[in-house]
Formats: structure tokens, sequence, C-alpha cells
């Protein structure tokens, strides 16, 4: 699929990615890591915007009899000035535990089970996706919700057919930051499948031309929670789309990287995320993944990581060399 550059009035500085299990409870259905979000959103706020922190979330909230909001005040302050920069979520403990059980993820969007299940991911998506916003709203962050199905993202044997972007340009110039998410869409050659928030940022990185990527956690050599797991510091990708770990230095070069995906994940999980990372990197342009609400992750999101990267900073970055 071609994607030609979009003209933006102002360049794209980053585009965020918040994975599923960064901001949700990934073993509970349908729970938010409130914490986790709540921390997230400081950090995009202190590295992205500069000024007074407006709350714009007037919607009533979990515990409250009623909306509180003082108008004057907010009257009187001077609004946030924001970056350009779009942030993409997972899905986390919502959507997955739908898309798995009636295996939308495969097609066959005219076998009722499908059907359904594709509704009823579409709907545990965008629940999330709204509370999202709204956490991002309370911290000063003008965040609109933008659905890929809605803007019409289809897929053709599970790759991006047509990717309609100009809903978020329009959005990135009107001054606000598009919040999308991995979504239900139609395919072409299987009637319906997963669109994975990985797949959408590579996209929207060959249009939009951001100045980096950021992601959460980090890649290791296995499973992280396996004792051994090292820590790859970072990737090297080639012209024709190749990585390798960089550093640390292999002990030896038939050394493999150990790549894991869970059984209940339908968007493809590490293998889908590096191997996007790597398409994005291609371009020239830097991805950094690393655990989202840590000092590491605040450092990656101003972009501080451009240079060397530090011998104490968590993270993984994804680079073009030749």
């Amino acid at each position: 699929m071609d994607n030609p550059t979009t003209s933006l009035s102002k360049p794209l500085r980053c585009i965020v990615k918040l994975g599923g299990a960064a901001i949700t409870c990934k073993n509970e259905l349908e729970k938010i890591n409130e914490e986790d979000l709540k921390a997230v959103s400081i950090h995009l706020s202190q590295a992205m915007m500069s000024g007074e922190v407006v709350d714009m979330d007037w919607s009533k909230r979990q515990g409250r009899l009623d909306v509180s909001v003082n108008v004057d005040d907010i009257a009187n302050q001077s609004m946030l000035d924001s970056s350009n920069f779009i942030v993409v979520h997972g899905a986390g403990s919502f959507g997955h535990f739908q898309a798995s059980k009636s295996g939308v993820h495969k097609g066959g969007i005219d076998q009722p089970l499908v059907k359904a299940g594709f509704v009823a991911t579409h709907i545990s998506v965008k629940l999330l996706n709204l509370e999202i916003v709204r956490a991002l709203a309370r911290e000063g962050i003008p965040s609109i919700g933008i659905s890929p199905f809605s803007c019409g993202w289809t897929t053709f044997q599970r790759n991006v057919a047509s990717a309609d972007i100009t809903a978020v340009a329009t959005t990135i110039d009107s001054g606000f930051v598009p919040v999308l998410h991995g979504d239900t869409v139609l395919d072409q050659s299987q009637g319906c499948t997963i669109l994975s928030g990985d797949v959408i940022i590579r996209h929207l990185a060959e249009s939009l031309k951001p100045e980096y990527v950021t992601d959460v956690f980090g890649v290791y050599d296995r499973p992280p929670s396996e004792p051994d797991a090292v820590l790859l510091k970072e990737i090297a990708v080639d012209e024709e789309g190749s990585w390798r770990v960089v550093n640390p230095a292999p002990k030896t070069m038939n050394e493999q990287v150990e790549i894991t995906v869970a059984a209940h994940d339908t968007t493809g999980g590490m293998v889908t995320k590096i191997s996007e990372a790597a398409a994005i990197a291609k371009l020239g342009i830097d991805v950094y993944i690393v655990k989202a609400a840590t000092d590491h992750s605040l450092k990656a999101l101003k972009g501080d990581m451009k240079g060397k990267i530090p011998n104490d900073w968590l993270g993984t970055a994804i680079r073009f060399m030749r």
C-alpha cells in the first residue's frame, strides 16, 4: 500500500505507544491500571506540554454525585502549548478476551459468533479508549479519540490495504492530540481481522514522519519474567529491514533472541512489535521501547535518547544503521 507523506502545519514530534500491559491489569477482564495510567498521563503532559494544566474532563467521575468544574478559573488561564504528537494504545485486558473467544482475528464475518465478537471487541476497545482520553484530558492534554474502523482503515490478508489519516492530520492541525487504538477492521480477503496498535504506528510513521517513536517496557532476549533475561539496549536495522542486536554484544554469532507470544494475544505480540519497529527504524526514525511511568520513559518522551544510549537507561533503542 502506498503511503504518501501528509503535510502538517507543524512537524510531528512523536508517536507514543501505550501498551495494553502498561495501562491495564492484563489478567483481569476490562480493568484499568489507574495508577500507571495517571503516571503516564502526567509524564506525557510534562514532556509534551508547557503552561498551566487545565482539566478538560468535565464528565461525571466514579464516586462523585455531580460534575465539578470552575469555568471562570479556566477562562482566565493560559492554555498549555502542545507539541504535535499522537498517542496509540493497545488493548490489554480489553478486547483480547472477546477477540480470542470469537476468533474474529481469523476472519469469517458471516458467521454469527464472529460477527458478534467483532461488535463486542470494538465496544471493549472503545471503552478503554474513552478512559485513556479522559485520563490525558485531566492532565491538560487536549485529546480526541479516533477509531481506525470508523475512519475506514481496512486490511487485505491482514496487511493494511487502506488507511485514511485525514482525520488524524486534521485533528493535529486543529491543536488536538489524536488517540488511536487497536481495533476490529474489515479485511478484503477473510472478511475481518484485528488491526494492532503496532501496525497502526508504522503506517502513521510512514505518512507523517515523526522525529521519533516511543513504546513501553523494553525488548529482552527471552521472556523478562525469566531470571536470566537480558535487556537488549540497542538494535540496529539495515537497509533491507533486517535487525541485529548491537548492545549488549552477542556472546556468539549464533545466539538467538527467544520471542514468545501469549496464547490470548490475537495481534502477534512481541513478534509484531519488533518487526513493525524495524520497519519504522528503516525510515530513519528512532524507536524507543521503555517501561511506562518511569524516569526512563520520561527521558525517551523528551527526546533525550537521540545520541549515545546511557548505560543506566533501562530501555531498547531501535535505529537505522548502515
